[in-house]
């Protein structure tokens, strides 16, 4: 049995002194396929240790129903990276924000109207509680001193930088103990004095997350904990993207600058991310300032040393240079990834959206039209339809949409509302035997970080036309969760009918699959689903210009290809290409 505890000066491993060089690689953002060839590359480049968040959306998508299975089999996870002689660092938050769909937390929490998210609130506890009584147990039979890989749990995440409520703090710490976590707890925070004091106490060992600096990082965790090693749990080597902004590509002599800083601090590390993966579906989170809405790409490359689909980039074999200076050096060979482009696929088979509403969802009728929350619906779109009596003069159309919708007057298009496009407006009179508005959602994922957390999705109030509050909703909830049952129609010009239309074709593979990247060329905004499982939404504003398809999700044979297109396209064809595009 190994023992593994935080010494005055550095951590120690069975009484003798260890450093740790970690990097992140969350489980269920990789195939299962893939985590062996992952966790061997991230052992090959020197690290020692490799660090993961837990997803509560994806472990307990609905309210009591939990899956650990497959790719979200954490054990199998934490006893591989035992059997390949790595250590682990889990992060089961609650809370564990990375760019990931409303920071792990599921959707369903948005359901109580009384819950206070990440404080001492009973509800919101009550839910924690019923997670971490499922989670806890997988993590603490897979700790170092029960023969296992994991050396250290965090105490939920960088807490600082939401709230300060010490309480909270210590009973998230007090869940992970009486739930069986006998090995050493941490809290982690950005080195400003105000993350720090409203992120930590004074029992629980200390890390601070930081991408340069690291001399005044560890000097100002110094000043709130003099004594113990020092680490930096989120050493920020890449930056995630955002739709519609510039790809992020960190200077790789500044990155591994920085890099050499944190060891020759004598600091311990954890890389985040060294290999990022994919946000695959509708699991990329946001961001969400005063002023503006930011959703996240589904491509998490995050400028990785391992980059989306396995390759080794010019950081990695700097840092494994750097490392091997400081006596951190693996003779295990690692091999680049296959890929390969397929043949393009027309798409000659359509469903119009809303003439699929009645097949693919349920109509609900309210009063005022609810978010999808209240409705039981997490993720997808969502559509409001309400028949506005007439005349009336025109007037400007009031919605306050989370977080992109198309509306409709008597099935003809009128405009997008944006959630950032607040002053935008649609305007239109009404006749005198009325009309029918038709409002379609698309939920563009929960914001995962910063104090707006709390984000419904849908028709968040009663819109208004002028002054005047509309009443009397269908609604229609298109979780997209299974699109089996959408009957396609043969058509061999596919024509833009200026609505949302699925289009479907077969991608023929003679051979054992490879990875590829899908390309909608011509193609404006939507969704593809490969074989029955949604891969990626697209955009061509960017960056992020093709979606990761792994091997995994192919077979031989014939694979079903399905668009829904939203706002246009120029020809119904999609490309497969053997490299990514993420730099528009």
């Amino acid at each position: 049995m190994n023992e593994f505890i935080i010494g005055k000066n550095s951590f120690m491993l069975n009484g003798e002194p260890v450093r740790i060089i970690s990097g992140a690689m969350h489980y269920f953002r990789v195939p299962r396929e893939y985590w062996r060839d992952r966790l061997l590359k991230i052992k090959a480049c020197g690290f020692n240790t490799v660090e993961t968040y837990t997803a509560w959306n994806m472990h307990e998508p609905e309210e009591g129903k939990f899956d650990f299975a497959g790719n979200l089999d954490l054990k199998a996870y934490l006893e591989l990276v035992n059997e390949l002689g790595m250590f682990a660092i889990v992060r089961p938050g609650p809370y564990i924000c990375s760019e990931w769909e409303f920071g792990g937390f599921p959707w369903w929490l948005l359901r109580y109207d009384d819950i206070e998210l990440r404080c001492m609130n009973d509800t919101y506890l009550s839910k924690v509680d019923a997670y971490f009584d499922k989670l806890i147990p997988i993590i603490s039979s897979c700790q170092i001193d029960n023969g296992g890989s994991v050396i250290m749990v965090q105490v939920e995440n960088e807490y600082g930088s939401y709230g300060d409520d010490s309480e909270y703090i210590r009973y998230i710490a007090s869940a992970l103990r009486i739930r069986g976590i006998t090995c050493e707890l941490f809290t982690s925070d950005g080195d400003c004095d105000f993350m720090l004091t409203g992120g930590t106490v004074p029992e629980i060992f200390k890390t601070v997350n930081f991408g340069s600096k690291a001399e005044k990082a560890f000097a100002n965790l110094r000043k709130f904990q003099p004594d113990g090693p020092l680490m930096c749990a989120e050493f920020w080597n890449g930056w995630f993207d955002h739709w519609g902004e510039k790809h992020h590509k960190r200077d790789i002599s500044d990155a591994v600058k920085s890099f050499r800083e944190v060891l020759a601090e004598n600091g311990n590390i954890s890389v985040y991310m060294m290999h990022g993966g994919t946000n695959f579906g509708f699991m990329n989170g946001a961001n969400c300032t005063d002023k503006e809405f930011q959703p996240t790409v589904n491509s998490y490359d995050d400028d990785a040393p391992i980059n989306e689909y396995g390759g080794l980039t010019e950081k990695y074999y700097q840092y494994k240079n750097v490392l091997s200076e400081y006596g951190f050096s693996s003779d295990i060979e690692v091999a680049e990834p296959v890929t390969v482009s397929y043949p393009s696929v027309s798409l000659n088979e359509t469903a119009g959206l809303f003439d699929t509403l009645d097949i693919i969802s349920e109509k609900k009728t309210t009063t005022t039209p609810l978010p999808m929350e209240k409705l039981g619906q997490g993720y997808g779109f969502i559509c409001y339809e309400t028949f506005i009596k007439g005349p009336r003069e025109a007037n400007d159309l009031h919605l306050e949409v989370h977080d992109r919708a198309y509306v409709y007057i008597n099935n003809e298009f009128k405009g997008i509302q944006y959630r950032n496009d607040r002053k935008n407006r649609i305007k239109f009179s009404v006749p005198a035997d009325g009309l029918k508005l038709t409002v379609l959602v698309e939920n563009m994922g929960r914001i995962n970080y910063g104090p707006y957390l709390k984000d419904n999705k849908g028709l968040v109030s009663t819109p208004r036309l002028g002054a005047q509050l509309l009443y009397h909703w269908d609604t229609y909830c298109l979780p997209f969760d299974n699109i089996s049952d959408i009957s396609f129609e043969r058509k061999l010009k596919v024509k833009f009918r200026d609505k949302p239309v699925f289009m479907r074709g077969i991608l023929n593979i003679e051979d054992e699959p490879c990875d590829t990247f899908v390309k909608p060329d011509g193609f404006k905004k939507g969704l593809i689903w490969v074989n029955g499982k949604l891969l990626s939404r697209y955009w061509d504003k960017g960056p992020q210009l093709t979606c990761y398809l792994p091997a995994p999700f192919l077979k031989k044979g014939a694979n079903e290809i399905v668009v829904l297109e939203l706002e246009g396209f120029k020809k119904p064809i999609v490309n497969f290409v053997k490299m990514p595009v993420l730099d528009k």
